[in-house]
């Protein structure tokens, strides 16, 4: 039976939060308001919403990509600029080369998680990730918010693929209370409050539905990956998921408390929690000997191969040719030994209360997630 490993896109593979780069695009304040939103995201996913999932920010920020005019052609732009993460392609070559099925579940709109798929050579047919049609969107907008008012004049906004102006000015007044909301991020209630009052009260009365955009995100992407396990005939078992955030956190619990092997990569507090090995590198091929351990023995070498990581990092640190096979390959005993970039830390997480306290481990992953994901590392 082949090995199978479920990726999630941004952190692990990229660091680009490309959604982010997007609204920084849209003018100065862009990046703001993203912030700001992913900000209530958190909030109101911990908070448990009803019919809301943690990533679900992609849907939130949709009515300003529509009131600034972004187009599909500027999301994949934007997207045209993101980098990998290094030592990830030549992971996923290793991978492919010895017969692993690679799937990437991802929040990112279908624009930008393709484009980096190919970059990776992986397949469209293993990315699930969120689909987006802003010309679409537009015109249900106009549809919905006029056809009860004036049937001719929504004939003609959509012929137009324009907006109502009662729309454009709900959203304009929006981003501008947001933007001020911004030099208070760390004040919970009066961003829910008017973000509710925005996303769950104004909106549906203009017509517009936040879910008409469905993210992969939270709980989906757990379904997903279950589902694409069960069309497999494969156990959670015998599966690995990598992830990093609080959209991560639900796939990567599912995972764990089925036996399979869950890593997280430069975790934040949202997702550290969550996984039973923890991987914080500035390069993802260190992912490697977890796989060929999983490989051998399932989770258990898995672990026992993080463990031996955790409890000898100063020895490896000073001699690299300390490191036991089991725990590297040759080629990645060449790596670090020509490489002035710092050896990666490995974490028994089913441990960590015994061993290591969970803080001091998600500091140093927010360490690392900061030198590789830079001003996307602070979200969500």
């Amino acid at each position: 039976m082949r090995k199978t490993i479920f990726f999630d896109l941004e952190g692990p593979l990229s660091p680009q939060d490309n959604a982010y780069e997007v609204m920084r695009g849209i003018g100065e304040k862009g990046g703001s308001v993203f912030e700001v939103i992913s900000k209530y995201d958190d909030i109101i996913s911990i908070e448990g919403r009803e019919g809301y999932e943690p990533g679900d920010t992609l849907a939130l920020i949709v009515p300003f990509l529509l009131l600034h005019g972004v187009t599909e052609t500027d999301i994949k732009a934007v997207s045209e600029r993101a980098k990998i993460v290094e030592g990830a392609k030549e992971l996923v070559e290793l991978l492919q080369a010895e017969n692993w099925d690679i799937y990437i579940i991802s929040t990112s709109y279908e624009h930008h998680a393709y484009n980096v798929g190919r970059k990776l050579g992986i397949e469209r047919e293993r990315i699930i990730c969120t689909n987006l049609s802003l010309k679409l969107l537009r015109k249900v907008l106009s549809t919905n918010f006029l056809k009860k008012f004036d049937q001719k004049k929504a004939s003609q906004l959509r012929e137009k693929n324009a907006l109502p102006k009662k729309y454009l000015y709900t959203v304009k007044k929006a981003e501008e209370d947001i933007i001020e909301l911004y030099s208070h991020i760390d004040k919970p209630e009066p961003i829910v409050s008017r973000l509710d009052e925005f996303f769950f009260r104004q909106l549906p009365a203009l017509g517009y539905n936040i879910f008409n955009t469905r993210v992969v995100g939270g709980e989906r992407k757990a379904e997903a990956l279950k589902e694409i396990a069960k069309d497999k005939g494969e156990a959670l078992s015998n599966v690995i998921a990598v992830g990093d955030s609080i959209t991560d956190y639900k796939m990567l619990n599912e995972v764990a408390t089925h036996g399979g092997l869950s890593v997280v990569f430069n975790g934040n507090e949202y997702a550290v929690p969550y996984a039973n090995v923890g991987l914080a590198s500035v390069d993802m091929r260190f992912l490697y000997p977890l796989c060929a351990a999983f490989t051998r023995g399932g989770k258990g070498e898995a672990m026992d191969v993080a463990t031996k990581w955790e409890d000898n990092r100063d020895v490896f640190v000073r001699n690299p040719s300390d490191i036991p096979d089991d725990c590297i390959t040759a080629d990645l005993r060449d790596f670090v030994t020509s490489q002035k970039s710092p050896l990666p830390y490995f974490h028994n997480l089913e441990h960590a209360d015994a061993r290591r306290n969970l803080e001091e481990i998600i500091k140093i992953h927010k360490r690392f997630r900061m030198r590789v994901r830079e001003d996307a590392g602070k979200l969500g």
